[in-house]
């Protein structure tokens, strides 16, 4: 008998709240809006512009090293190599890092950024450790503000002697 009761007492809760939850939806429902000119969309350029740092190298694995789309950028990996696609600084890993983030640099200058506009930077090493005890290098980067990302240690990058790899993402306002 007290089951009972205390069950129908719940149904008879949660119709009350329910009604009144309707109640004020309807309230937040019917609110005017007033009519206004309609305006002009402008979209940015969606046509994909992009950019090769190392033509030959790029070529020879196929992959583009930048996309440019609208105000959005994709920059693929960066890792310490020649021009040639060579690796540099071998067994180096700090200077391996400040190679990557030079080259980074120039595809961001290509475009007319900075380092401000990232929004994304995804950096995979070998060596997670190392990496974490270099990793105050990226405050003399990002002056501003740290972007988004995730640090991944991945068990080898493309040739055996890279040690890190960053890849970013940007969205340049205009």
């Amino acid at each position: 008998m007290k089951t009972t009761k205390l069950l129908t007492l719940g149904i008879a809760l949660v119709a009350a709240i329910s009604i009144s939850s309707c109640n004020e939806k309807s309230k937040a429902e019917t609110t005017t809006v007033e009519k206004s000119e309609p305006t002009e969309t402008v979209f940015a350029d969606e046509t994909p512009d992009y950019f090769l740092l190392r033509p030959e190298v790029e070529k020879a694995y196929g992959y583009s090293h930048a996309v440019k789309i609208g105000n959005d950028i994709k920059i693929s990996g960066a890792v310490s190599m020649d021009d040639e696609g060579n690796p540099t600084a071998v067994g180096d890993f700090e200077q391996q890092m400040k190679n990557c983030y030079a080259d980074l640099e120039k595809i961001l200058k290509h475009y007319g950024c900075t380092f401000d506009d990232v929004v994304v930077e995804n950096i995979f090493t070998t060596n997670m450790p190392k990496f974490l005890e270099v990793a105050a290098y990226r405050a003399e980067i990002y002056k501003n503000h740290f972007p988004t990302g995730s640090w991944l240690g991945v068990k080898e990058l493309a040739i055996p002697e890279f040690m890190i790899e960053i890849e970013l993402e940007v969205h340049k306002t205009k």
